[in-house]
């Protein structure tokens, strides 16, 4: 396979993986959210809380439909695209992927329909149980998802055999790989954040248009309380997670930083120009001595740059260095938000502040934009390996021209833009609705008593008497 079809195999990867990551992450935390509300309704009786559960489920099966259809179809490049990789690497990954479908997936098909459809047809209990399966199951499947990818990215527990497969040979080092734990905890506080930037985001909308609309504020209110209690922990961890990959993956870390060279005493580059091909950072703007302290935590610590590295293994430096920035600038965005929500909270302005509510507004797709940045990063960074230091992108590639992946390429982003442009707008027409006391949950189209079945009797026969 030459090198511009594994570029055009690489780029379709990414495309669709970047169209069906956000999804999955939005329906992580969505899930979550509508247990919560459900969860509340019981506990309280008020019924605030389940005429909003009635707004965001309509939203969350569309977005969980599309989060389906978009998985199944990115699943098939595996065989198209990539056959080398799925051949070396299926006794390790294969059964890790079958355990999300036996386990995440049933459990999210097997009780969707009663949390959809089923909130007039079963007691509240059992309902209640319904979504908090489907919830469960999300985060089932970011488990499992997380446990495969962080296995390409510091794989352990394996073994090679005589024909070059890797073969599991300690499945609780496969799973609990090195860097799966920050990996996993890293992502789902991301999901959460995400969707509770999404919840605020509709929530001050409809502030901006009406400050008495009481399920405005009870949906912004919680999402102010995420953002102001996640945000920070997310911080932490991401610190703790980016401490793991400088122990595992050193040169991925020198591409986020942009250190060509190593050093003692590393300043942090806040912004500038990588120029890989002349190894060095043009207009940087630096803090010295920082980068070490934040790594190391010495003041002269040795942070390894990428002449430790073979240029052969180098990872594409101005992406990752661009894409690690707008992560953390967006998430530093969010604590700013969540604590200066905690400050209008105090002071009682929080549903008045109109130019805060235009802030959250702008910052509802914050998450998406850092979920994508923060999978760039990770993705991009690992490059040139598909299993880091073990398995290259060149060598796992199917030899398939690079005319053919063009026509697919181009295929996949016109149905893509087309099918998922027009189901994201949809979402975006539920969204602009204000949510009201009336909300009704989805409904299932089935007759309900025997006077509705002779009803769509007739419907038919004076259908059918029109026909012909």
């Amino acid at each position: 396979m030459g090198e511009l079809a594994v570029d055009l195999a690489r780029f379709q990867f990414a495309f669709t993986v970047s169209f069906h990551i956000i999804f999955p992450a939005f329906t992580i935390g969505l899930a979550s959210y509508l247990a919560v509300l459900e969860g509340l309704y019981l506990k309280t009786g008020k019924h605030k809380y389940i005429e909003l559960y009635q707004y965001w489920i309509k939203i969350f099966a569309i977005s969980f439909g599309m989060g389906v259809v978009s998985g199944i179809v990115m699943s098939y490049q595996f065989g198209t695209n990539w056959s080398v990789f799925s051949d070396k690497t299926g006794p390790v990954l294969g059964p890790l992927m079958g355990y999300e479908v036996f386990t995440a997936f049933f459990l999210e098909a097997g009780f969707l329909g009663v949390m959809l459809f089923g909130m007039n047809r079963v007691g509240k209990t059992l309902h209640f149980a319904a979504t908090l399966i489907v919830a469960l199951g999300t985060l089932m499947s970011a488990f499992w998802i997380l446990a495969v990818n962080s296995w390409m990215q510091t794989p352990a527990g394996y073994d090679v055999n005589e024909i070059g497969q890797f073969i599991p040979v300690d499945w609780w080092q496969v799973i609990f790989n090195p860097s799966f734990p920050y990996r996993l905890v890293h992502m789902v506080l991301a999901a959460f954040l995400t969707t509770a930037f999404v919840v605020g985001g509709v929530g001050a909308y409809h502030l901006l248009r009406s400050q008495h609309n009481h399920l405005a504020r009870t949906m912004f209110s919680m999402a102010m309380w995420m953002a102001a209690l996640v945000t920070p922990i997310q911080v932490f961890v991401g610190d703790l997670h980016g401490l793991n990959t400088l122990e595992h993956q050193p040169a991925k870390v020198a591409a986020m930083e942009g250190h060509f060279d190593t050093h003692q005493g590393a300043p942090l580059i806040l912004f500038g120009i990588p120029d890989q091909a002349n190894k060095e950072v043009d207009y940087k703007i630096q803090i010295p001595h920082l980068g070490s302290i934040i790594l190391t935590h010495e003041w002269n610590g040795e942070v390894k740059g990428l002449d430790a590295f073979p240029e052969a293994d180098h990872p594409p430096v101005g992406i990752v260095f661009w894409s690690f920035r707008v992560m953390v600038a967006l998430g530093f965005m969010m604590l700013a938000i969540g604590l200066y929500s905690l400050w209008l909270r105090k002071q009682g302005e929080l549903f008045y502040h109109t130019n805060f509510h235009r802030c959250c507004l702008l910052m509802a797709p914050a998450g998406f934009i850092a979920l994508l940045c923060g999978w760039i990063t990770t993705e991009v960074g690992r490059q040139p390996f598909t299993v880091y230091g073990l398995l290259r992108t060149a060598e796992s590639a199917s030899p398939v021209d690079a005319s053919a992946i063009s026509v697919s390429v181009a295929a996949f982003v016109v149905v893509y833009f087309s099918v998922f442009g027009a189901g994201m707008f949809y979402i975006l027409r539920l969204m602009r609705k204000p949510p009201t006391k009336y909300e009704q949950p989805p409904k299932a189209r089935v007759p309900e008593t025997e006077a509705d079945i002779e009803k769509s009797k007739r419907a038919m026969g004076s259908s059918n008497h029109l026909s012909s």
